[in-house]
């Protein structure tokens, strides 16, 4: 059984760098992005869809639903990162690096409370794999979340880590080997034209 974590498609701001909200839809990009991940998953044996429930990954999760007839689930664990009173602030006119390790945003999530949701969300999605999944799951979620997930959770091979950093591109596909809860593929967006791969707004490496 293989995992399919998948981060969401594009969103206005993604496109506009600037600090999400939490249940901000898809662009028309990101739409399109969705529908190409879509069809890069028909022929993948997908029987279930764990996602977060906020707007883009839930549509984004939808488009997998459509392409795969596997039915679809909330998780709410799997939500991005509460950035508190940052967001809707666009990066430029940030004056604090709101990614520091020891900043905690006003009104949102400290990176420990984060992490404790994220260790949290995999064991979540672990159980759900062992005690109901008939074949392979996907699993759509947010960037910091991935990367989280894979920092914490997964097995990351060495051979696997890119030389210029991690980078979660919208609607980017890694596969987990659930046996082993080992990474086969990282971040791949390999399913979307050139002009439609877009990246995260937060540094590589976080």
């Amino acid at each position: 059984m293989r995992i399919f974590l998948i981060r969401h498609g594009e969103t206005i701001f993604n496109a506009n760098r600037t600090v999400q909200y939490g249940d901000t839809p898809l662009s028309d990009r990101g739409l399109e992005q969705a529908r190409q991940l879509g069809e890069r998953m028909r022929d993948e044996p997908i029987t279930s869809i764990l996602t977060s429930d906020y707007s883009r990954a839930y549509r984004t999760a939808e488009a997998v639903h459509h392409s795969t007839g596997a039915p679809l689930e909330v998780q709410t664990s799997l939500r991005e990162r509460h950035l508190g009173d940052h967001r809707g602030t666009p990066f430029s006119e940030l004056t604090i690096d709101i990614f520091a390790k020891d900043y905690h945003p006003p009104s949102g999530e400290s990176w420990e409370q984060f992490y404790e949701r994220a260790d949290l969300a995999w064991k979540e999605v672990r159980d759900y794999a062992a005690n109901n999944a008939a074949g392979d799951i996907a699993v759509v979620s947010h960037a910091l979340m991935c990367r989280a997930l894979v920092d914490r959770c997964i097995t990351l091979p060495e051979e696997l880590i890119p030389a210029d950093g991690i980078l979660f591109g919208n609607t980017a596909i890694t596969i987990v080997d659930s046996v082993t809860n080992t990474v086969t593929l990282l971040g791949s967006t390999a399913h979307l034209s050139d002009d439609q791969i877009t990246y995260p707004n937060h540094p590589i490496g976080m």
